[in-house]
């Protein structure tokens, strides 16, 4: 866990176009993941839409970032991962413009996240599509790597632990 209490304010490019951050979406729980529409661990949408369903109403909002740079599994416009989304998984919660979270270019956001260690100590590169960051309401931040799922007792501990009852 790492606290970056500024973190809810770095902005980013949304699919429109527009600019939002974290805070944009409330105080409450943000679950920001890096996503891609042709990995092996794409059936994770199904589980952040779960966790959406879930705890939205609680506060939580799970924010996607499309990230091509893994083996290019990542490859179309916005607009075609927009309608993805929606049509194969039923996604709601917001899923931004793409980015790149490793390398030159990194999205600020992502430059700020990495800074946290994972459950091992490592902080540090993304290592894969799917990389999970809990950010609480109060700026901690807790990192969990591609293959934890989404509904792994660990993150639903954390979830629960910031969210209101």
């Amino acid at each position: 866990m790492t606290d970056l209490s500024s973190v809810r304010d770095i902005p980013f490019a949304t699919a429109d176009g527009g600019e939002a951050t974290l805070a944009s979406y409330g105080d409450g729980v943000a679950l920001v993941v890096n996503v891609a529409s042709k990995c092996g661990l794409t059936p994770q949408y199904e589980q952040l839409e779960q966790l959406q369903r879930t705890y939205g109403e609680r506060g939580l909002t799970v924010v996607g970032f499309p990230c091509n740079q893994f083996f290019g599994q990542e490859p179309g416009s916005v607009e075609e991962i927009l309608d993805y989304c929606a049509t194969t998984w039923g996604v709601s919660f917001p899923v931004n413009d793409k980015i790149k979270v490793n390398g030159r270019g990194t999205a600020p956001l992502y430059q700020a996240l990495k800074t946290t260690q994972d459950a091992n100590g490592k902080a540090g590169a993304v290592k894969w599509n799917f990389e999970k960051f809990v950010i609480t309401p109060t700026g901690e931040v807790h990192r969990f790597r591609p293959t934890t799922t989404p509904d792994d007792p660990q993150i639903i501990a954390v979830i629960e632990q910031s969210l209101p009852r």
